[in-house]
């Protein structure tokens, strides 16, 4: 009888070990697939960071006392075409900014969003 219990738990092992070998081989190549859709995430991610920061060097400076609307929306972020109609009454209204903080007299217009076009804008005097 102990024949036959050896070879039974002989053949339970041998069972064992191909399972596990198995299921290793499909941890590895679930991990091996993942991997280069980690790696395509990280290169979109550079490959973005890498376009904002060619669009942000490609931008225009503005001169926000002569500049209309449109062209104030288009170059400085944060500002769309409502806020850059506000820019041009506020100018209108009250004269020429003398600096770039006089912005933030305009209703909307932060110091976050100031300090994020700040290398854009450009003050001219008349």
């Amino acid at each position: 009888m102990n024949g036959i219990n050896s070879g039974n738990t002989l053949s339970q092992i041998r069972r064992a070990c191909r399972k596990l070998v198995l299921f290793k081989t499909l941890l590895l190549s679930l991990s091996l697939l993942a991997a280069p859709a980690a790696f395509a995430v990280n290169v979109q991610q550079d490959s973005q960071q890498q376009t904002q920061a060619e669009n942000d060097g490609n931008r225009q400076k503005v001169d926000i006392n002569s500049a209309d609307a449109a062209t104030l929306a288009l170059a400085l972020d944060g500002i769309g075409a409502a806020k850059a109609r506000e820019i041009v009454e506020h100018r209108e209204k009250n004269g020429d900014f003398k600096s770039i903080d006089q912005l933030a007299e305009v209703n909307g217009i932060g110091k976050a969003t100031i300090e994020r076009n700040r290398s854009r804008i450009l003050i001219r005097e008349k």
